[in-house]
């Protein structure tokens, strides 16, 4: 299945650029409902467009009381990534739910896959955002307001995908189907590497927030005027970057300024205006929150803060369950994002596994994960889905 995937937004780098309501994110949907139908299953869509492919009828389940057990991720990218962060928990559970059917298991309550659309907010720039207005956590016109590079709002990207946008919104109905979410991902670091375990159960998601810094200067010629002459935005920039880096090594957090923007972007031009994008996270939630104040006093600017999520601690007796179930699985912390933690913040009962990433490098073509590995988390999701749906 990830080879069916392979070839869909790839550059010529080897990494992907899978954006949500893309032409690529259109051909991926498809792919998923074509997938998903195939293995038996009814597919369904959310008034955000999250898919939902549904063993059983997910509103029986829960009329009798026995919400659904959903597994799933993402299929979109942040630019140049890699096949693995976000599509192997969909193929992940795809083939978990195939094992189960082929056993003969029946289970006592339905069994969903999901797809969940704009994790990765590489264009429109917040992350989960299709969890995120599905449980109310950011509201529907904020979301529809986003604008990409190209300044197209998701409102207008929706219409150009064929969407109504009127009707996105938050859906209870949608979510009072699911009763249990686990997310299987590649862990995004080394810890697996360095215990040598194929498998790992989450116990938590660092909180993390972005955060825009605009710099305004004076749009000048790059050869005529005197560096003393200058008002130059880009060294404004700079020092942001620089003192990220040092406030966050201090607090013992981490800072990257991943994303920038000139005005006017030319070579021989002194820009008029430099925007900067802040990426924090870090162990300690009050670490992180200290991170931009300090930036901001020490440079003299306000920053926006476009996103924050809290400390997301996922169900501590699912996770020891699940861990006991999956023979003694270590269970770790993550710094990284995910839908799983939106989920888990709203009160769904949420979970998370890691398959061993050998690189330990994400969100990048050099980011991997061995057959044998990626067999043994299928094969560990296919356990969790049998034990949650059993009963």
């Amino acid at each position: 299945m990830l080879g069916d995937l392979a070839g869909v937004g790839r550059s010529p780098t080897g990494g992907y650029r899978r954006f949500a309501w893309t032409d690529e994110d259109l051909t991926l949907r498809e792919w998923f409902r074509g997938a998903a139908e195939a293995t038996g299953l009814a597919v369904t869509e959310d008034r955000v467009g999250n898919q939902w492919a549904w063993w059983g009828d997910p509103d029986a389940s829960l009329a009798a009381g026995r919400p659904g057990v959903v597994a799933g991720s993402h299929l979109d990218s942040v630019p140049g990534g890699g096949n693995f962060d976000g599509p192997l928990g969909v193929v992940s559970a795809l083939r978990a739910v195939e094992a189960l059917r082929r056993d003969g298991f029946v289970p006592a309550r339905a069994i969903g896959v999901a797809n969940l659309v704009d994790e990765e907010g590489a264009r429109f720039g917040v992350a989960c955002t299709g969890s995120r207005v599905l449980t109310g956590a950011m509201p529907r016109d904020r979301a529809l307001a986003l604008a990409d590079g190209d300044g197209v709002t998701l409102a207008e990207a929706l219409t150009r995908a064929g969407r109504d946008p009127d009707g996105f919104d938050r859906d209870d109905a949608a979510l009072a189907r699911v009763g249990t979410f686990v997310e299987l991902h590649i862990e995004q670091g080394r810890w697996l590497v360095d215990e040598g375990s194929p498998v790992a159960v989450a116990s938590s998601i660092w909180p993390h927030g972005r955060w825009r810094f605009d710099f305004a200067g004076e749009a000048n010629h790059a050869g005529t005027t005197r560096l003393a002459d200058r008002d130059d935005p880009a060294l404004k920039l700079a020092a942001l970057i620089l003192k990220a880096r040092e406030v966050a090594t201090g607090l013992g957090c981490v800072a990257t300024v991943g994303k920038v923007r000139m005005i006017p972007n030319g070579v021989n031009a002194i820009p008029s205006a430099a925007t900067g994008w802040l990426d924090g996270r870090g162990a300690d939630e009050e670490a992180v929150r200290r991170l931009v104040p300090s930036i901001e006093d020490a440079l003299g600017v306000r920053a926006v803060e476009e996103s924050f999520t809290a400390t997301t601690l996922f169900d501590p007796a699912l996770a020891a369950g699940l861990a006991e179930l999956l023979g003694g699985a270590p269970v770790i912390g993550t710094g990284a994002g995910h839908d799983a933690g939106v989920l888990a913040a709203h009160g769904i009962r949420s979970a998370m596994l890691f398959v061993r990433n050998p690189t330990g490098v994400s969100h990048s073509p050099e980011e991997h994960a061995e057959p044998a590995d990626c067999e043994a988390g299928a094969a560990a999701l296919t356990t969790v889905l049998r034990s949650l749906a059993a009963t």
